[in-house]
């Protein structure tokens, strides 16, 4: 017979699991996208979440291209002897789902012990010509996903409106790597072409070097220098040359990279069909929003220097942030062949003394030619300029993949075996001192409704071969200009760049060929008693 303690006790457990039953169950946790949060080196406790529309919070030249736009902005100016802040930061929006599970139908987000939160995507931008589909969902659907959106209401609920989805298990794994270095026929150049770009491969990660092998790993925390190269889009055939960026940072504890900060450079004065805009941003708006991830239409891959001191990443993060204020400033312009993407990176590394080996221009006697050809063909001198840039300009400045691989080796060279008699810069000496190891990361492109992309080019006949012959029959996304307001100019930034449309050795030689005309005719008309005044 029972007891009435037991009976008692039977009763409360019957009770406490009525009420636990009748309470909701707390939803999927969302919070600020500061809040505990890092951009790149900083901690997120130094930023507020505002918008362009803020006044003296920045930089109006900048703040001017973020006028609806989710931004972090410092709470105030850098302090004598710190790293500099920078001076704003695209977020896109203003809260975060940390971790969670998209459910079947892709509208829910589901979290262990937590009731579903109704979610939908960001609308999609009308020039994109792609967007999320059913092979994107299932992409998402097998992993844990790091959410950046936000918190709406419909219909009086509460919905997440994701505007970008990280895959959680993407992540630089210490202790599961093994050694693999690189050797001459499995180069940096081999590594991105193989698989086409790795376009429909896994995510993976390799060793390629690191200073004390067999050592017990411990990166959690270390800051990092990441060399990004993007490859060449399936849908577009001016955008086979890809794309190249830089990114600092600091590992996970589980070697999470989605909060690094990418240093995204795009032309200014154009809208692109994407939604991109040149930009400090996080590596998880970087290559996983909606409508301008570099994942969505094509494939990665990231050279990653781990750091033993921070000072390297933090030198490059500083001098790249007065790159920006200059460019916003329009103290120089984006040029795709002179000041693109790689060039203005590759110019940064320069300035704080990474001498990476050069390896000429194309073809200076090619260059006289395309100029010829795209002038009468276009009936256009700009046009001839432009393809007369193209063959003259340095080919690490020119060509992301170049630049890519480039660094790499030199990088690996400075590690293991510099050049004898080749005198090292303060920069080039810390890269030898602090970096501890480099790891390739493999990014596969997200599926979508966009063809996939491939490996980038690296020299213009490899772009030759690839595109159309008629170029009538190329896929180009036309983009409407973005006019940069006159009352903003101010200082350096009021001289427009000026490319002269005859570049002066094709000056030089219609000159000589004039002049070697006209003393043909002077001397004729000598011989013929002609008087020449």
């Amino acid at each position: 017979m029972q007891t009435f303690t037991s009976l008692a006790a039977g009763a409360l457990a019957l009770t406490l699991a009525a009420a636990a039953a009748a309470t909701p169950a707390p939803a999927v946790p969302v919070t600020a996208a500061l809040d505990g949060e890092r951009l790149g080196l900083y901690d997120g406790s130094q930023f507020r979440y505002g918008d362009g529309r803020c006044d003296g919070c920045a930089p109006g030249q900048a703040l001017w291209y973020f006028q609806q736009e989710g931004l972090a902005l410092p709470h105030q100016p850098s302090r004598t002897g710190a790293p500099a802040l920078p001076d704003l930061v695209w977020l896109g929006a203003p809260q975060l789902v940390p971790q969670a599970r998209l459910a079947p139908s892709g509208q829910a987000l589901h979290a262990a012990g937590a009731a579903p939160l109704p979610m939908r995507l960001a609308p999609k931008i009308a020039s994109n010509r792609s967007y999320f589909d059913a092979s994107t969902l299932d992409f998402f659907r097998q992993r844990d996903v790091r959410v950046r959106g936000t918190l709406r209401e419909q219909s009086g609920q509460p919905v997440f409106e994701a505007r970008t989805i990280w895959p959680r298990d993407y992540t630089i794994d210490a202790a599961a790597l093994r050694p693999q270095p690189l050797s001459p026929s499995d180069s940096l150049t081999a590594f991105v072409r193989r698989e086409n770009g790795g376009a429909r491969s896994s995510y993976a990660t390799r060793l390629v070097w690191e200073r004390q092998p067999g050592a017990v790993r411990d990166w959690a925390g270390k800051a990092v220098l990441a060399i990004m190269l993007n490859g060449a889009q399936g849908d577009d055939d001016e955008a086979y040359g890809g794309h190249f960026a830089v990114a600092t940072g600091r590992l996970g504890q589980r070697g999470e990279w989605a909060d690094w900060m990418v240093n995204n450079f795009y032309n200014l004065d154009s809208y692109s069909e994407k939604g991109i805009i040149a930009a400090m941003v996080p590596m998880d708006n970087y290559l996983m929003d909606l409508n301008s991830g570099q994942q969505y239409y094509r494939p990665s891959t990231m050279l990653v220097a781990v750091l033993r001191d921070a000072r390297t990443a933090q030198a490059y993060q500083s001098r790249i942030q007065a790159t920006f204020r200059r460019f916003y400033r329009h103290e120089f312009s984006y040029r795709h062949a002179a000041a693109n993407c790689a060039g203005i990176s590759m110019d940064v590394f320069k300035a704080l003394g990474w001498h990476v080996p050069e390896q000429g221009p194309t073809s200076r006697l090619k260059a006289i030619g395309a100029y010829g050809y795209k002038a009468a063909k276009d009936l256009s001198l700009a046009s001839g300029r432009k393809a007369y840039d193209y063959f003259t300009e340095e080919q690490t400045r020119l060509y992301p993949a170049v630049a890519f691989a480039a660094l790499g080796q030199d990088l690996l060279t400075l590690l293991d075996s510099p050049a004898p008699g080749r005198p090292l810069s303060a920069y080039e000496q810390q890269l030898q001192a602090d970096v501890e190891a480099l790891v390739l990361v493999r990014i596969p492109q997200v599926p979508s409704s966009r063809a996939f992309g491939s490996a980038p080019v690296f020299s213009i006949d490899e772009y030759l071969a690839r595109a159309p012959q008629d170029e009538s029959q190329w896929q180009i996304v036309p983009v409407p200009p973005r006019p940069f307001p006159a009352e903003l100019r101010e200082g350096t930034a009021a001289a427009a760049e000026t490319s002269l449309p005859i570049p002066a050795p094709i000056s030089g030689l219609l000159l000589g060929i004039a002049g070697a005309g006209f003393g043909w005719h002077w001397r004729r008309r000598k011989k013929n008693g002609v008087r020449v005044n």
